[in-house]
């Protein structure tokens, strides 16, 4: 009997269109001779040539692909999807570099920024000309983010940003952070330029996940910014939260290709390495293993088309994405680890992708929403009541 991919067991690309096809085909292809090849010597070292990253993606649309207009390319959620499929396929990393541009730091200025600030950051953006990096999450203040430090007072016509911010994607080589901070009104955020005077970033080293990508900690020292930085349609806390659920939508596959990618090293491995006279892909406790993860995978992967075409339709609700981002980011790590048995020794080699994906799911598993948070924000879809900070 011929052996099928793990994706290709209930002819899931039926579920496609040709577009469709065509975008995961033209993101794999980038990834397969851009970063493949090298990711692996990527992580060892700690380093990842952003810009160059940036560039070839925006040549091919995959920066900001599902927002419309300023040189992004309108891709529908599921096209966008499957890109950030492949595109962790080969490292989450490589994935949380375009998702942060495009849907963290592109989509806060698309969405709530003013005509003039779309007009200055988002098409050199969509390009990979400018990069963009968006200041949320503090030293102190993660899941809670409503009790930021960060403050933001005017002073005349312009505003003054005191404060810092921690595990911040793409902000040692930023040209452009979405900061945001607590002011009088409520929460506020603005388009800040990397070179304005009292705004530092500093590379955070010592990563033992996520090493193929650019972390920072942001000082904010009395930035000074003039009214115009402000993003004038975001009011309070809901408008980062909506970008956060924005990028949460990208993890949702993404998960799924680091996923993939380990389950298919792992199939490869077990169909070709012998013990006791046979492969041990030809044991049952190792068949087993294949059918169990393979099962994972196919249903986050249902899950994943199904959160996409009603995203491409009526839109999602918060705790759809939560759904999503719950499920396949904890079935994904699963099967990173389970995956690693089955190559025994060699399944710590970095010649191997599995315990690097295993890694940097650890993160991915954080990121955007922990795993509790992602649980009560889907309790209090199911109950009604607020149970945080209960």
């Amino acid at each position: 009997m011929a052996a099928v991919s793990p994706l290709d067991l209930l002819d899931l690309d039926d579920l496609l269109s040709e577009e469709e096809r065509e975008v995961r085909a033209l993101a794999r292809r980038v990834v397969d001779d851009r970063v493949r090849p090298y990711v692996a010597d990527w992580y060892e070292r700690g380093e990842v040539p952003v810009r160059e990253l940036a560039l070839e993606f925006g040549k091919l649309g995959l920066l900001g692909m599902h927002l419309t207009g300023y040189g992004c390319a309108g891709a529908s959620a599921v096209a966008y999807g499957l890109a950030c499929l492949e595109l962790e396929a080969a490292d989450s990393g490589v994935r949380s570099l375009v998702s942060v541009q495009g849907s963290l730091a592109m989509y806060a200025i698309w969405k709530y920024g003013s005509e003039e600030q779309k007009q200055r950051w988002l098409p050199g953006m969509a390009a990979g000309e400018l990069i963009g990096c968006f200041g949320l999450t503090e030293p102190d203040h993660g899941s809670d983010p409503g009790n930021m430090a960060t403050r933001a007072r005017r002073d005349g016509d312009d505003w003054i940003l005191t404060g810092g911010k921690m595990w911040i994607t793409n902000a040692p080589v930023a040209d452009v952070a979405v900061i945001w901070a607590r002011a009088e009104e409520g929460v506020v955020g603005f388009a800040v330029p990397t070179a304005t005077e009292g705004f530092a970033a500093r590379e955070v080293r010592l990563k033992l996940s996520l090493r193929a990508s650019a972390t920072g900690e942001i000082t904010l020292d009395d930035v000074r910014v003039p009214e115009s930085a402000r993003l004038p349609e975001a009011r309070g806390l809901r408008a980062p939260l909506s970008c956060l659920t924005e990028a949460r939508f990208g993890i949702i596959w993404g998960a799924l290709g680091a996923a993939r990618d380990c389950l298919d090293a792992a199939i490869a491995y077990a169909t070709s390495r012998e013990q006791f006279g046979r492969p041990i892909a030809g044991f049952q406790l190792t068949q087993a293993k294949l059918a169990d993860m393979a099962l994972e995978l196919q249903k986050g992967y249902l899950l994943a088309v199904h959160l996409g075409r009603r995203a491409d339709s009526v839109g999602l609700r918060p705790e759809q994405v939560s759904v999503g981002k719950l499920n396949n980011v904890r079935e994904a790590i699963k099967i990173a680890r389970e995956c690693r048995t089955i190559l025994g020794a060699n399944g710590i080699s970095g010649e191997y992708p599995v315990l690097r994906h295993a890694n940097n799911l650890e993160s991915v598993l954080t990121y955007e929403g922990t795993s509790e948070i992602h649980q009560l924000v889907i309790g209090q879809g199911l109950t009604g009541l607020n149970a945080f900070g209960g």
